[in-house]
């Protein structure tokens, strides 16, 4: 079984702000809890190819995890997928983002989560408890960008 969750919200900075936040994934600890450590490995800025390692922390475990950039579209769009083989992984993650007349951004965050292994009898709680996360996830996010 697979499945997405995604949360959206409207952020008081302009989305040339927001973008350059969520482009830098060094950022994601600021409103991920789970998110214990974040680091690039790759050389530049981050474009299409650009790889993330991390360590994350749910339901009492920790997990080291890798993700690249797929798609990277400034102002608009930013996708990963997760390189790394744990019991359940994002197989596509991603931020649109959208500039409001009022000068705010429009964020829509997403997960598409699977299992792998006997993580596809515990894929369904993670998408029920990220489901149940996403609305907080993305205020954690307007948080985050509002603060910096």
């Amino acid at each position: 079984m697979a499945g997405q969750f995604e949360g959206t919200v409207e952020i008081d900075r302009p989305v040339e702000e927001v973008f350059a936040f969520l482009a830098n994934g060094e950022n994601d600890p600021k409103f991920s809890p789970r998110v214990q450590q974040m680091a690039k490995t790759t050389d530049g800025p981050t474009a299409v190819g650009t790889v993330y390692k991390s360590t994350v922390k749910d339901a009492g475990m920790t997990t080291h995890r890798e993700f690249r950039i797929s798609e990277f579209v400034p102002s608009n769009r930013i996708r990963w997928t997760e390189l790394s083989k744990n019991l359940v992984t994002a197989t596509e993650g991603g931020y649109d983002l959208e500039a409001t007349l009022e000068g705010r951004t429009r964020l829509r965050v997403f997960n598409r989560l699977e299992g792998h292994g006997i993580g596809k009898l515990l894929v369904g709680l993670a998408l029920s408890a990220a489901r149940k996360d996403a609305d907080a996830f993305a205020r954690r996010i307007k948080a985050a960008v509002e603060a910096s």
